[in-house]
């Protein structure tokens, strides 16, 4: 991001380095930081830990001084807290501070390439379990994913974890979870074939969806037979529904589709609801001032069945709370 901001900026393309920016604050605090919750919270003073805490320092310190030619004052401000109030041989102010350089030897292309294909699938995974209104707090049985490539075992962990899922399985083919029907598109096609309008709407209905949706995606256009012969249907002339088979969410965009399983056993549920109670207690936790680290006592009322799965999940409860 340095390097693209200093290229930017030289080259007077202000909005451009204002965006980018702002890309990677955006997925800093709303991904790095996020994801390693667990590392900062440690109860040990770990070198995971150390590590974790040193990354988004030097992270903050690097933006403050990249983004200090076009918000001066908070940067300022930013810098004289992470800087100054620890390194009193420290410039006084971000502004007497040299522009960042680029290192290449840190960067890993690697690395943002898996995690650029990780946020793409947790992005189609939420937004399949929005399709199927289900909370992310719900675990789910697994997910299939088809896309340019796979992902290695350790990113593939990271999107079952984000997306609260078991498995996850990489495929080559989705089309037995959707179906496609066809209807004409009367402003074009009745113009075009007049009173045989009737007998393509009756073919239209009749065809192999799937196989007339692989032509559609191949040459732009689906083959009808006629009683007058074959003929040539572009997509913009028809009417495409898609339907999605029962027990399974669908989602399509940026070269990937992502399939979730929707059918929830008796202990997923039960899983879901153990979440929902933690939520519940961590929020009240919040509400009642309670640090990170005190531990607390909590008393439950309910019926038969909350009370068989909170003695169920006790230990769980017990160590997320």
């Amino acid at each position: 991001v340095v390097g693209e901001v200093d290229d930017n900026l030289a080259n007077y393309r202000i909005p451009e380095a204002a965006r980018a920016l702002q890309d990677f604050v955006d997925e800093m605090s709303n991904w790095y930081v996020r994801r390693s919750r667990e590392r900062f919270w440690s109860k040990e003073l770990t070198q995971d830990k150390i590590n974790a805490y040193m990354t988004l320092y030097t992270a903050l310190v690097t933006i403050a001084k990249t983004s200090a030619p076009m918000t001066p004052f908070v940067c300022d401000d930013i810098y004289r807290n992470l800087v100054c109030s620890l390194d009193k041989n420290a410039p006084v102010s971000v502004h007497l501070c040299d522009f960042p350089t680029v290192d290449e030897k840190l960067i890993d292309k690697h690395l943002e390439e898996e995690m650029d294909t990780v946020l793409t699938v947790v992005t189609l995974g939420r937004a399949a379990r929005n399709a199927a209104n289900i909370k992310n707090r719900q675990p789910i049985s697994k997910i299939m994913v088809k896309g340019d490539k796979t992902l290695e075992p350790m990113y593939a962990d990271i999107v079952k974890d984000e997306l609260n899922i078991k498995e996850i399985s990489f495929i080559d083919n989705t089309d037995h979870f959707t179906s496609y029907t066809f209807k004409p598109q009367l402003k074009t096609l009745g113009a075009r074939f007049g009173k045989q309008i009737g007998e393509v709407r009756t073919k239209l209905a009749e065809v192999d969806g799937q196989k007339a949706m692989n032509e559609i995606r191949e040459t732009g256009a689906m083959t009808l037979t006629l009683s007058t012969g074959d003929v040539q249907i572009a997509k913009d002339d028809l009417l495409i529904d898609e339907h999605q088979k029962e027990g399974y969410a669908v989602v399509t965009d940026r070269g990937y589709t992502v399939v979730l399983d929707t059918t929830l056993t008796p202990e997923l549920i039960e899983e879901g609801n153990v979440r929902e109670i933690v939520s519940k207690i961590q929020t009240m936790r919040k509400d009642a001032g309670f640090e990170v680290m005190d531990h607390i006592v909590i008393y439950c009322d309910g019926s038969d069945k909350v009370a068989e799965i909170l003695t169920r999940n006790k230990d769980s409860i017990s160590e997320d709370t």
